[in-house]
């Protein structure tokens, strides 16, 4: 079971690509998210669907993407055609990486017109007699992403998907290319980490390391979307601060002599259809500049790391992380480790 996820700009001809190509991949299927999103302009109360300028901000319909795909795989099996476009990083990364954690590879595809065919396109759009306003509204839109996706290509895009140019090939001419470089093999799985979802509440070990300027290190998972603290999940029968120890070394290369001091301890409850659990936070030292200069990423799993102020880190952490890292650094301040209940101090 595969997924073939084609992206491109509004426009590129993704859904007619898509239409095709599961004419010529065998037990083959078409999923395409754009019924997620008008599924939940019946699902959820107006006012919501409006705090947000496209429902693919909204955790709902990520979620529901990966819980639908993953069903109808397993109902069907064979290969699920998604025709999508994904211009945020973090977003591909929580799909991709959902789908990664239910052992579901992405063969992902860029359909990469030039610009001004892309523009050509959109402007050709035919317009139903009886709902002008509308697609006007769609054709601006379209034109308003191509920023956007300009972006995400120089930042992320060229590098993760197969790109095909589809600027003078017909529907048809593209689908064939796709076919034969997936089922050849041209387009690899992409190699996002494969971290099964918890089925139970679950204990984690991060460790906070710091520079000589004692800023402290994040990391930029590929497998969830948010930067993170260097550490995962204790494995069963594991020492917490061992768990950390070893996933520092596993993610950093950075090897720790001492058993790293407790800051902090945080049970995060269960919000279905997360399970929760204790979150840990260790104090792994400030690092030599050697240490931080010898830095390692093991490229699957991790993307990127820096070393930011408490103030820095407000904008890249998810706000629960932020919560523990700001109350782990009081403890640091303090000598005293600190228990947390999602995210806010209990006791003394």
């Amino acid at each position: 079971m595969i997924v073939v996820w084609i992206n491109g700009a509004f426009g590129a001809g993704k859904t007619t690509t898509a239409r095709e190509l599961i004419e010529l991949i065998p037990n083959s299927t078409l999923f395409d998210p754009e019924v997620i999103g008008g599924a939940l302009t019946h699902l959820l109360p107006a006012k919501h669907l409006a705090e947000v300028g496209d429902y693919q901000d909204l955790p709902i319909w990520r979620r529901l993407v990966i819980d639908t795909a993953s069903a109808m795989l397993a109902e069907l099996g064979g290969t699920l055609v998604v025709p999508m476009t994904l211009l945020r990083q973090e977003y591909r990364d929580e799909i991709f990486g959902g789908l990664a954690a239910r052992r579901i590879p992405v063969r992902h595809v860029l359909l990469a017109p030039a610009e001004t065919i892309l523009r050509e396109r959109i402007a050709h759009r035919e317009t139903p007699s009886d709902l002008p306003d509308a697609e006007l509204r769609v054709r601006q839109w379209s034109y308003d992403h191509i920023e956007p996706y300009r972006a995400a290509l120089a930042a992320w895009l060229t590098a993760d998907a197969h790109p095909v140019d589809n600027g003078g090939l017909t529907p048809y001419e593209t689908a064939a290319r796709i076919a034969e470089a997936v089922t050849s093999g041209t387009v690899p799985a992409c190699d996002i980490v494969q971290s099964p979802e918890p089925t139970a509440e679950t204990l984690a070990a991060g460790v906070l390391l710091f520079d000589e300027d004692d800023r402290v290190l994040l990391v930029d998972p590929t497998y969830k979307p948010g930067w993170e603290f260097p550490g995962g999940v204790v494995e069963p029968g594991e020492a917490p601060a061992r768990a950390g120890i070893r996933e520092v070394a596993e993610e950093t290369g950075i090897r720790l002599d001492e058993v790293p001091r407790l800051l902090l301890v945080d049970w995060e409850p269960p919000a279905p259809p997360r399970y929760g659990g204790l979150r840990l936070l260790f104090d792994g030292g400030r690092l030599a500049p050697a240490e931080t200069a010898g830095l390692l990423l093991p490229g699957p799993e991790l993307r990127d790391w820096r070393f930011v102020t408490e103030e820095e880190a407000a904008a890249l952490l998810p706000p629960v992380r932020y919560e523990r890292l700001r109350w782990a650094l009081r403890a640091r301040e303090r000598g005293a480790a600190v228990y947390l209940e999602a995210g806010i101090p209990v006791g003394g």
